[in-house]
């Protein structure tokens, strides 16, 4: 078996795993309700009560080992591709889309536990974190080739192309970890409606620590794309729609940092803006890159 095809198949254990930790995170909220007797002894009689069967201790620890084991599958597939590639593995869409996929599984990863450590919530915060790396391997392989092509000339920078999309890839991964936050926030609330949820304030933490990581990266991530630029094209910007588009994302997450550390802005407010935030991150990702015509629609090969 050749390098190549050794890290597909890797990349489809972990599929398989990002698909088991998706559906067990879904299973600690969903755990279903159970109609139980209860016995008055006193008044001699019998009560039905209705509740809900407690978790399986086994179901979280399942579900963070589940997508720690991805982690390890989807590295070992990027270093084989790296190896088959003889470049980073970072050129097209399959490997962008692959790549973005593996660093949501970290860092929400080493994001749960630390909230786990510190007390400030549960695992549920996966319910809508996970999914979104399942959805970006499952778009991978239904519609983007994953044979190792060589690079076309504007590309052919190896280290500036690892730094670069490296940086970006890692900085999309930290803040999908705030969209999965905001979006548990507002089902939740600060009048904490769901007892199996993290409270408000445990949420409000979890996404603005990691938009404390996101936003540096990003930030570095678009000066070394202008530092790119000028290589390839001979000038720092040109408000092409990716750089206009990654700028606009810049701006909205740029604008919650202030709201939130320097205004004390809390509640739903600033949650919508982390899902804005994220929106605008999806859209720089997929919309610009396949469908808006500019000096980066080559990445959409």
């Amino acid at each position: 078996m050749d390098a190549e095809q050794f890290a597909y198949n890797a990349f489809l254990v972990g599929f398989a795993l990002t698909a088991l930790a998706s559906v067990s995170y879904l299973a600690i909220p969903l755990w279903p309700r159970v109609v139980y007797r209860a016995a008055a002894t006193d008044a001699g009689t019998t009560m039905t009560v209705a509740g809900r069967a407690p978790v399986p201790p086994w179901l979280g620890p399942a579900a963070t080992g589940s997508t720690w084991l991805a982690v390890l599958a989807l590295t070992v597939s990027l270093a084989a591709r790296w190896v088959a590639a003889d470049r980073p593995p970072l050129s097209n869409m399959w490997e962008f889309t692959t790549a973005f996929g593996w660093a949501i599984l970290l860092f929400y990863g080493m994001f749960e536990l630390r909230a786990l450590r510190d007390g400030e919530g549960s695992r549920t915060v996966g319910v809508f974190v996970l999914p979104v790396a399942l959805t970006m391997f499952a778009v991978s392989l239904i519609f983007f080739p994953s044979e190792v092509r060589p690079l076309i000339p504007a590309l052919q920078s190896n280290r500036i192309l690892g730094a670069h999309v490296t940086t970006m890839v890692l900085s999309y991964a930290a803040l999908s970890v705030s969209f999965g936050a905001a979006v548990v926030y507002l089902i939740q609330g600060r009048e904490r409606r769901f007892a199996r949820l993290p409270s408000g304030e445990a949420l409000e933490e979890i996404a603005n620590r990691s938009v404390l990581v996101g936003f540096p990266l990003l930030t570095l991530g678009i000066a070394l794309g202008a530092y790119w630029a000028h290589s390839a094209w001979s000038r720092y910007w040109g408000w092409d729609p990716k750089e206009t588009s990654a700028l606009v994302t810049w701006l909205i997450y740029a604008g919650y940092l202030h709201a939130r550390n320097l205004r004390g802005w809390r509640g739903s407010g600033a949650a919508w803006v982390l899902v804005a935030g994220f929106g605008a991150v999806m859209f720089t990702y997929f919309a610009v890159n396949l469908w808006v015509s500019g000096l980066h629609s080559y990445a959409g090969v």
